[in-house]
Order: C-alpha cells, then structure tokens, then sequence
C-alpha cells in the first residue's frame, strides 16, 4: 500500500506545473497572427513600392524624355525636361484656338502618396496599441496566471485528499467528509470563471478591435477611389505635349509652342498602380474573416478547461451574444496556447476522458486525478449502505 502511495504522490507531483516568476510571459502575442499579415502587408508594401519608384527616378535620371528642337544646346534640351517635369501639364487643342490642360500630377506624386498611404493604414495599428493593448495585456497576464493556478491547485487538492485517505483510519468518514465538500462546493473556485463573465458585459476590446478593421476598410476603398480617380485618367498615356512659352521664352519665335515628351517612368507607375489594387484586394477578404470570427464563440478553448472545477461556461450555457470583450480574450488566449502550460496537460486528460473504457462520473480534473492516484471518484459501492451489510 505505501507503494501505491509513492507512486501516487509522485505521478501527481509529476503533473504540478512549475511556478512561474520574476519576468514572465515577455512572448506574449497581443495582435493576432492574421492581423499582423494585415499589418504588415497594408504597411509594408506601399513602402516597398514607394522605394522602387525611387530606385527607378535615382538610376535613370529624369522620369521625363523630351523631344527638343534640333537646334537647342544640350543645356536648352536639359531646361525643357526640367521645366516640363516640373509644370507636368498636357496640352491639346480641343476647338480651334483653344487648348484644353490636363495635369499629371498623380506621376510626380507616385512616391508620396505611397508613403502617406503607409501612414494612413498604420493609424489602425496605433490605434489598437495604445487605446486596446494596456488592458488586453493585463486581462491575459491575469487569466493565464489564474487558469495554470487553478489546474496546480485541483493536483494539490487530489494530493491533500490522498494523504487524508491514507491516515484515516475509517473509511465511511472520509467518504462522508468527501461528498459533503462536493455537495457545498468546496472544491471550486469560482473567481476566474466570475471574471470571464463579467468579460461578457464589457465591450472596450471588442469595439476597438471593430474600429480597428473598419477604418482598414474604410482606407482600402479610399485607396481605391484615389487610384481609379486619379491613377487611371493617366494610366494610358505615354506621351504628352509640354509647353515652355511662359515668361521669358513668351516673345521668342524660334521655340516652339508645343513639344512632345515621354514619360520614362510610366511602366513603374503602371506597376505601381496595378500591385496596389491587387494587394489590397487580397487583403478585403481577410480583413473581412476577422470581424466575422466575432460572430461566433472560440469555444474549444473553454472545452478543455472545462474539466476545471467551478469553470462551466459552456455546460450552464452561460455565453450569450458573442460581440464582447470575453469573445476578443478568447482569440487572444488561442493565440498565446503556448503560455498557457495546463492546456497541454488538460488536453490529454480530456482525450484519456472520452476514451476510457470504464463508466466513471468523471467530470473534472480532480475526479480523473483522483481515479489515477488510485482512489475511486465516488464512494464505493460496497460502503454506500453499511447498515444493510451489518444486518442481512
């Protein structure tokens, strides 16, 4: 018996997880893994782009080619490039006498626009950091502390109960000592689960987290009435007609009224152009599936801890609508399983739980370490009626 007893003690001491201290939980995940792609796509990306219009303007020089008259200097061919580069205006007669003006602008903007673009999708980001990250980071320091707390004190209390069951000496006392802690639930500890629920009339995470990807929307189809606005009336044209006559060049009559230039740089603008609608049409969908996951419950998370004493959200049907603040942890506390110790060890238990073959009342962590340690989960049947034992 004193065997069995060892064996007992150290299969459960075994399972205690260690304690945890000092600096802790520094990995913790407070984005979601598809919100960071988003992140970084939505950001990087006009970014990257942004540094290849830049490589092309830096490697070939003027994004401009303009066709002067032969009888210009090298140094008047330079001015018409620069000045036309510069008033990027296309000329055309649209009546006889009259010439209709059609800027470029959307060419010499490429790179800027680009970068305020990347500004502009990284605003849901700082929005999510300062006014949603202080409070989720401190709900799940506490509920990953208290959900490993509660799985080393159910082992703990498994220990207690098998050291009493060894040094009593009448075992009708210990079971009846037993089924009145069941029966007063003694052995729950109700703090957690009452935290959670109250996690359910809040709704800060949930509503940050809602702004956080509609502003993502609402800048992607802004990005998109820009490019169909702008980028598109431009998206065709090669070339187009300069004119330098302004100033002192208004009177000269041996510079013409009109010359033609050619934009160098128009296959990067095209480039440029087309990767934007493609990226951030990918990047709808999936910003789409994130609000959609908050329709409904994560509930395998809260399955495997249901073997918890006094955690039943889902057996006494207590989640509700799913857009709250409990639903947005829930997420979060998936993403960061790998902090989360008793997860590894609660999920095999409840795999050993719904593959055994004897018929036990085995509902919490403490009933099948209890029938592990080697006592029986209730009260044998051979000592539930002692008087009809005495008296045949």
């Amino acid at each position: 018996m004193s065997l069995a007893h060892t064996a007992a003690e150290y299969m459960l001491s075994d399972a205690l997880l260690p304690d945890r201290r000092g600096p802790r939980l520094k990995g913790l995940r407070l984005e979601l893994p598809l919100d960071r792609i988003v992140k970084f796509v939505a950001v990087g990306s006009p970014l990257l782009l942004m540094s290849l219009a830049f490589a092309q303007e830096f490697s070939s020089g003027s994004p401009i080619s303009c066709f002067s008259p032969s009888n210009f200097s090298i140094r008047q061919a330079a001015y018409v490039d620069s000045s036309c580069w510069d008033s990027l205006v296309h000329h055309e007669q649209d009546r006889p006498g009259q010439d209709k003006m059609k800027s470029l602008w959307p060419h010499k903007a490429l790179p800027y626009s680009l970068l305020a673009l990347a500004l502009l999708m990284y605003l849901p980001v700082l929005l999510w950091q300062y006014a949603a990250v202080p409070a989720l980071s401190s709900d799940l320091l506490f509920i990953i502390s208290e959900l490993d707390k509660s799985y080393n004190r159910s082992i703990r209390l498994v220990q207690h109960m098998l050291k009493i069951r060894q040094k009593s000496s009448d075992p009708y006392v210990f079971w009846d000592e037993l089924e009145k802690a069941r029966k007063e639930r003694y052995f729950e500890f109700p703090l957690l689960e009452r935290y959670l629920a109250c996690k359910q009339r809040s709704h800060s995470l949930v509503a940050t987290y809602l702004l956080r990807n509609s502003l993502l929307l609402l800048f992607t189809s802004a990005t998109y009435l820009y490019l169909g606005h702008f980028h598109l009336d431009v998206f065709f044209q090669e070339e187009f007609s300069c004119s330098i006559k302004a100033g002192l060049l208004s009177d000269e009559t041996h510079v013409p009224s009109l010359i033609t230039c050619r934009l160098t740089s128009l296959s990067i603008f095209r480039i440029v152009s087309l990767s934007s609608v493609a990226i951030y049409t990918i990047l709808v969908p999936v910003i789409i599936y994130n609000l959609t996951r908050l329709c409904r419950w994560d509930k395998r998370l809260l399955s495997v801890y249901e073997m918890l004493p006094a955690f039943d959200l889902l057996s006494r049907k207590m989640l509700g609508c799913p857009i709250n603040d409990l639903n947005v942890i829930l997420l979060f506390l998936r993403a960061n399983v790998s902090e989360l110790i008793s997860f590894s060890w609660l999920s095999v238990l409840c795999v050993l739980k719904d593959t055994t073959t004897q018929k036990h009342n085995i509902d919490t962590v403490v009933d099948f370490m209890t029938l592990l340690a080697g006592l029986e989960p209730s009260k044998p049947k051979h000592l539930t009626n002692p008087a009809c034992d005495e008296h045949p």
